[in-house]
């Protein structure tokens, strides 16, 4: 297992992942949708899976002495740890955007704890989506991305949105830290939560989609 993940890191993923962790800087950015900032992992995502597709990563992989199983749980690896390093990547951008003396996100979320709790929600629902449609037929990359690219960004403007509305989004989650502390971490382990259950769900069902593939 560790020299499938270490194949994943090594071979299969692209380049562009590492420079999109260093997006989170976007966090210092006035009055912007911080969701998107970690669209760009899934983006990152998205090109190794197709830049597998055009390199034959799953054919050679299966020619390799390992299991179906164990080549999904290789992919999943190597995302997830993608996105746990863009969350600690962004939480130094974050605190540093707390103490610009800068007025609070117009658009939405500001960049606080909370924030953090809706991305771990967002990825898990880009699991879900993209993995879901992915492990189905590994040549469908561009289908899979684009309808987990619409989920996300749906997903964005319905938090945005409901971080206007909603009082207890407006009045105690979209503030600066470290006021409503224990509501916060409430908040984010709440989120932390979602994004392990789906990504077991999500993982699970590529297993049985991708064992089901004749390749």
């Amino acid at each position: 297992m560790k020299k499938l993940i270490y194949k994943e890191i090594m071979l299969a993923m692209h380049p562009t992942a590492p420079i999109f962790l260093l997006l989170s800087a976007m966090l210092l950015i006035p009055n912007y949708p911080y969701g998107v900032i970690f669209f760009y992992t899934s983006l990152a995502v998205f090109f190794t899976c197709l830049t597998g597709r055009e390199n034959q990563d799953v054919s050679f992989t299966m020619l390799l002495p390992v299991r179906k199983r164990d080549v999904v749980k290789a992919r999943f690896a190597l995302v997830v740890g993608l996105e746990l390093c863009q969350m600690a990547v962004a939480v130094p951008f974050a605190a540093v955007r707390q103490h610009m003396g800068l007025p609070g996100n117009q658009v939405g979320m500001d960049a606080n704890i909370p924030l953090f709790g809706l991305a771990f929600v967002m990825l898990g629902l880009f699991h879900l989506v993209f993995f879901g449609i992915y492990y189905q037929d590994v040549r469908k990359v561009g289908k899979a991305f684009v309808v987990s690219s619409a989920v996300i960004f749906l997903y964005i403007g319905a938090a945005e949105t409901l971080t206007h509305i909603l009082p207890f989004l407006r009045d105690h989650m979209d503030t600066s830290d470290p006021r409503y502390l224990g509501e916060k971490l409430i908040f984010l382990l709440a989120g932390a939560a979602l994004y392990l259950v789906m990504t077991l769900a999500a993982f699970y069902k590529a297993v049985r989609d991708f064992e089901g593939q004749d390749l």
